[in-house]
């Protein structure tokens, strides 16, 4: 029962609302069915699947609202639901950043669902896995690893007419790789919508290269550098700045969009011009849900345009406040790239260091977006176009929003994943001029 068709949601939905005696309320519903295989040391340890669905009544009498959940759906429990919602309701202090539910909407249809990612079996997932356990005993190294596929959906209808329904999978590996000795890391990562561009072995293969050629890493000294990010480390960098695309925050002081002396930069140039960032809900490398969760539309839209500020996100409340039209947060982030692959970028690299992943990722300056971290999993000079040998791993401070006006070149977006958040980013390899490591690390 947790994947729901959206007939059927919406007739849960409707008995749930016909309950409802507050002067507002929004019945919604989140399903999932999941399965995970998680291995280590080269052998299997757990696997699992799960399901889940949950109804969430949210009930207003004028700016007080009252939320409550349930997992039974008959019809006592559904009225009892309903009925504790609008009793917190009016315990509840008033919210003085109320808005009114919006009224009827129409959405389109999301690409967010592949049938062949919905029919992914336990056996599929032992066949994937056994795929890169190979690989790792093949190359004499110790693997672990974490693949999980989901079908989910989620739906909404409000007592002013607005229903909203969408269905989506996902699939995602990741891996790392590391020798007898602890001497030696790799690691990959790949999600997908789509099940079938998943393969475990080549991902595996990857992170194995990575591992064996760490070994015996040396130390140099920090420093500045060019460095080439591959794109799980450029996903780990800018994630932060990502979701620093608020208007709010920027108007109050609080942001690296914060304009000196009130306001924020939209309409200025903050980056170099080879940067572009966007969101596309029906980009089919990373698609979204074409609705939020406040029953707005969302449309493909600019952030950062030529290194230029073109839009920021802006709540219904605070765009009424500074009498602008809202804008939704974005459901995915894509940043435009170029030409280049990583192996252009070493070939023309005179001195550099190539970072395969960063970690252990932590704010210094929200004002400023400096960051602060930590490489992994795979560290490498670069001398004349090649890479000579392995190196110790550096601290790192630095902020997005420097390395993004030091951009040298870009390669081809990749959909990569930040295990911080478990999001996905469609972004390039990048090569940055100046980045700053300031000490070493002996972890792998």
């Amino acid at each position: 029962m947790a994947i729901l068709s959206k007939e059927e949601a919406q007739t849960l939905l409707k008995k749930a609302l016909a309950y409802s005696k507050a002067e507002e309320c929004e019945v919604s519903l989140n399903g999932s069915d999941a399965g995970n295989i998680r291995y280590a040391r080269n052998s299997v340890s757990t696997a699992g699947d799960i399901s889940q669905l949950t109804l969430a009544v949210s009930s207003s009498f004028g700016k007080k609202t009252g939320v409550a959940t349930i997992d039974e759906f008959d019809d006592a429990s559904l009225a009892k639901c309903v009925l504790r919602s609008e009793e917190l309701a009016q315990l509840a202090p008033e919210n003085p950043e109320h808005m009114p539910l919006l009224g009827p909407q129409d959405f389109p249809e999301s690409v967010t669902y592949v049938p062949a990612t919905a029919a992914i079996t336990p056996d599929t997932r032992a066949e994937a896995v056994a795929k890169s356990i190979q690989v790792s005993r093949d190359a004499k190294l110790q693997a672990a690893g974490y693949l999980e596929n989901s079908v989910t959906f989620e739906a909404m209808l409000n007592s002013k007419g607005l229903f909203a329904y969408n269905k989506g999978t996902d699939v995602v590996f990741t891996i790392t790789t590391r020798n007898e000795e602890g001497t030696g890391s790799g690691y990959a990562a790949r999600g997908f919508n789509d099940v079938t561009k998943l393969d475990t072995f080549t991902a595996t293969k990857i992170a194995a290269a990575k591992a064996n050629g760490s070994i015996g890493a040396k130390a140099i000294e920090p420093g500045k550098y060019t460095v080439i990010l591959e794109p799980v480390a450029v996903a780990y960098m800018l994630e932060s700045m990502f979701f620093g695309l608020d208007a709010r925050n920027a108007d109050e002081g609080r942001s690296f969009m914060s304009k000196p002396g009130g306001g924020n930069r939209i309409g200025e140039q903050l980056m170099d011009p080879k940067v572009s960032i966007y969101s596309d809900p029906f980009n089919t490398d990373l698609p979204s849900s074409t609705w939020n969760r406040e029953g707005q539309a969302l449309e493909k839209r600019s952030w950062i345009e030529k290194g230029v500020v073109k839009n920021l996100s802006y709540s219904r409340y605070w765009a009424g406040l500074k009498n602008v039209a809202p804008v939704p947060f974005p459901g995915n982030i894509i940043m435009e790239g170029g030409t280049e692959s990583v192996e252009d970028m070493i070939k023309n690299t005179e001195k550099g260091i190539l970072v395969s992943r960063l970690w252990y990722i932590r704010m210094v300056d929200p004002q400023t977006l400096l960051l602060t971290g930590l490489t992994r999993d795979g560290t490498f000079y670069i001398e004349n176009g090649e890479v000579k040998f392995p190196v110790k791993n550096f601290r790192f401070n630095e902020s997005p929003v420097i390395m993004l006006n030091n951009v040298e070149s870009l390669g081809k977006p990749e959909r990569s994943i930040s295990v911080e958040s478990y999001r996905s980013y469609l972004v390039p390899p990048m090569k940055v001029r100046d980045f700053t490591f300031t000490s070493l690390s002996d972890a792998v």
